[in-house]
Formats: structure tokens, sequence, C-alpha cells
């Protein structure tokens, strides 16, 4: 009894809790939103892909009133647990999300394309349940993780992009393209959209946004 109670309060010290969600990322943003009652129009869901596209280009996203709420390195589990905080709370007519890239590369560890899907449907759904519409993005092409090398990602991207296509069919919501404009030869990223052959390069959002505002403005 003794030794547990002594490992319990050294656990803490070895062991530090995580913000696994990562719910401090977007909460002073959020907060003053809500404070100043500021109508948001449209919340960008992802990783660093959408947190990158702020980066990038804010013009884009100050100049149409969206919100980007990327944090780089998630997962969709992570993406669902912090969805309420970074999308619900702030009332938007709409969410954009952009989603798997790092389920894909295991970044939190092995999951099936199944589980996958089953978080964004999961995001959606709570979405639709309060209100919000949803537009559903096909995740970006990848040839190779610079980050985890070996894991052959482009065949499980098309698998995924599948899956959320035709689950878009079905619910009757918006599905964005981005795979088949921005591939190359090996279902890659096209090189001259990219560094690195994951994130996009500031011409690579500026073709996201071309495919993207042809859906918003309709």
């Amino acid at each position: 009894m003794k030794i547990s109670f002594f490992l319990a309060l050294l656990f803490p010290l070895f062991f530090p809790a995580q913000d696994f969600a990562n719910f401090a990322r977007y909460q002073k943003q959020n907060d003053s939103i809500l404070s100043e009652n500021i109508a948001v129009n449209t919340v960008f869901m992802g990783d660093s892909i959408t947190e990158g596209w702020w980066n990038d280009d804010p013009g884009f996203f100050r100049k149409n009133n969206f919100a980007g709420r990327g944090i780089s390195g998630q997962t969709t589990s992570q993406m669902l647990l912090r969805f309420r905080e970074d999308v619900i709370k702030l009332h938007p007519k709409r969410v954009v999300i952009l989603a798997g890239i790092n389920d894909i590369a295991e970044n939190t560890g092995p999951i099936s394309l199944d589980k996958v899907f089953g978080n964004i449907v999961s995001m959606a759904e709570l979405a639709q349940a309060n209100n919000i519409k949803v537009i559903l993005c096909s995740v970006l092409p990848a040839y190779e993780f610079g980050w985890r090398k070996g894991m052959q990602p482009a065949e499980k991207v098309l698998k995924l992009n599948l899956m959320i296509k035709d689950y878009a069919q079905k619910k009757h919501l918006p599905y964005i393209d981005y795979h088949t404009a921005m591939k190359d030869s090996r279902n890659g990223l096209d090189a001259q959209y990219t560094q690195d052959e994951v994130h996009p390069n500031l011409l690579g959002y500026q073709k996201m946004e071309e495919i993207l505002m042809k859906t918003l403005k309709k």
C-alpha cells in the first residue's frame, strides 16, 4: 500500500499531464471571438496544412472572415476532441474539414482507415447537429513523409479519399477534391506546389483557394 501511494506521488513528476488535443492552442483567439461577438463565416479544421495556410496567406482568411484552426502534427482523434471548442462554440456558418494525413503517418500510433474515416464522420455529424454546414475535403497527395520514411502513403490517401467522397455524395455534402488537381504521376504532391512533398507552398495554397472558392461562392 505504501509503495503504491509513493508511486502515485511520483507519477506526475515522470509523466506530466498532457493536453492531448491541444485545447490551449486557440483558447485566447476563441475567447476573443466569443467576448466580442464576432460572427465567423467559416472555420477551417485541420492539421499543419491548415495551420500553414493561415501562415502563408492570412489575407485569404481575413478578407473572407474565415478562422483557421489547424494544429501541426494532429490526427483526426485529436481534432475530434477539440471540435467543440474550436468549431461548435464559435457558431460558424460552415466548417471545412481537411484531415487524415497524420493518421496515415501514424503520428499518434497505428490506426485503420475505417477509424480515421469514422473520426471525420463524427466531426461532420457534430457540426450538422449544431446547424453548421459541412464541407469535406480530400486529403492532399503524399508520396513520402520526411519525418517518417517508408509509410507508402499514396495508396492509403486514395482509399481514404474514396471513403470521404462516397460519404459526401450519400449525405449530399460538398466534397472538395484537391487531390486530382494537385497530384503528380506518382500520386504524390506535384513539386510546383510543395517544398517537402507534403505541405503546400504559397502556390499550392492559392491552387487550393481556387478549387475551394468555386464551391463556397455557389
